[in-house]
């Protein structure tokens, strides 16, 4: 048998207590063996679903030990590309919660990095590990809606109190960093081609740049149009038309990818009936039910970066993808300041894979 992969936690707030720390210490294969959190009582009630982990107040003693294979960053937005490049510097192969960086300057020195130290390197778009998005790809690969017409997609959650620095864009806020950049992979993920073009609406509402729309042209000329926000209410939703029928992915609502021949919209009695009678469907309701907040592609996520750090996979997505998920928000930000569309620079940094 193989020793169990050496794993620590660096950012103890509540999204790694939530999710990270209760799915790692079930992870087959792996150990956790240390944390790292600045803030003394964040620090405690994470020891408290690790007891034997040692637990740090600076991440730097964590990425000190040499017994320490892997780490999972999940710090503020701010500090990510500061600690993963620290990380793979000491050799740490590294799952970087999106986006990798605030700035694409800043994702160059990440890439750099990554490039240099030749670790795995995985960025948290779980969503793409989740069935639903994984049906519709394949639902695309086959042809099964003809040639494509045209794509929406929303992503949204109600106001909630947030920590100040995800207030302000400055300080690695804004409803783009946030949700957008999931969509923004999950395009890429979905049609398999970059983005080629960006006009962008960005609107404060409650907090500093809570509220965006995107329209998004990619290399095909396929025409993507998004709406996220921090104050509207929760909502995760694609909608793909062809000139052959269209499907809908309804993160909260679906238990499938749903297909529509054109002419014929699929029924809610119909929807029953194959909750009812597919056991593909029974089976992710269950994982679901299960699952950190009824999500199940954050368990399949940190199990794929285990399984490419084993050499069992191949690393995807990679900091790649979020270079490139970072370099469309630049873009889009820029957009917005001058009210125009904006193409997407495609960086040479960024095609350079690390592992």
């Amino acid at each position: 048998m193989r020793n169990p992969l050496r794993v620590g936690v660096i950012g103890c707030g509540w999204f790694a207590q939530a999710v990270h720390l209760p799915i790692l210490r079930r992870l087959s294969g792996v150990e956790l063996i240390a944390l790292a959190e600045p803030d003394s009582d964040r620090r405690q009630a994470a020891s408290r679903w690790v007891p034997t982990a040692l637990a740090h107040a600076d991440y730097r003693d964590l990425l000190n030990m040499r017994d320490l294979d892997a780490v999972i960053v999940s710090v503020p937005t701010a500090s990510h590309a500061e600690v993963a490049i620290a990380a793979m510097q000491q050799g740490k192969h590294v799952y970087l919660e999106k986006p990798i960086a605030t700035s694409v300057a800043e994702a160059d020195q990440v890439i750099k990095a990554w490039k240099e130290a030749g670790v795995v390197g995985m960025v948290g778009f779980n969503y793409r590990f989740n069935a639903l998005h994984e049906a519709a790809r394949r639902h695309l690969y086959a042809g099964r809606l003809g040639r494509l017409v045209e794509v929406r997609s929303v992503f949204s959650t109600p106001p909630r109190d947030m920590p100040a620095w995800k207030q302000h864009r400055s300080t690695g806020g804004g409803v783009l960093l946030d949700l957008a950049s999931h969509h923004i992979d999950l395009i890429r993920f979905l049609f398999q081609q970059e983005i080629q073009a960006v006009q962008a609406d960005i609107d404060s509402c409650r907090t500093d740049q809570d509220t965006a729309s995107l329209d998004l042209q990619l290399i095909d000329g396929l025409k993507v149009r998004s709406c996220f926000s921090l104050c509207a209410r929760d909502e995760d939703r694609f909608e793909i038309d062809g000139q052959m029928g269209s499907v809908t992915v309804d993160r909260y609502r679906s238990l499938s990818a749903e297909i529509a021949a054109r002419n014929h919209q699929p029924t809610r009695i119909g929807r029953i009936a194959n909750i009812l009678t597919s056991p593909a469907q029974i089976s992710y309701l269950w994982q679901k039910w299960r699952s950190p907040w009824h999500e199940p592609s954050y368990r399949r996520s940190l199990q794929a970066f285990v399984s490419a750090v084993r050499g069992r996979q191949v690393a995807s997505p990679d900091l790649t993808d979020g270079y490139r998920c970072l370099e469309v928000i630049c873009a889009a930000e820029q957009s917005a300041r001058t009210g125009r569309p904006v193409s997407v620079a495609r960086s040479a940094e960024g095609s350079q894979k690390g592992a």
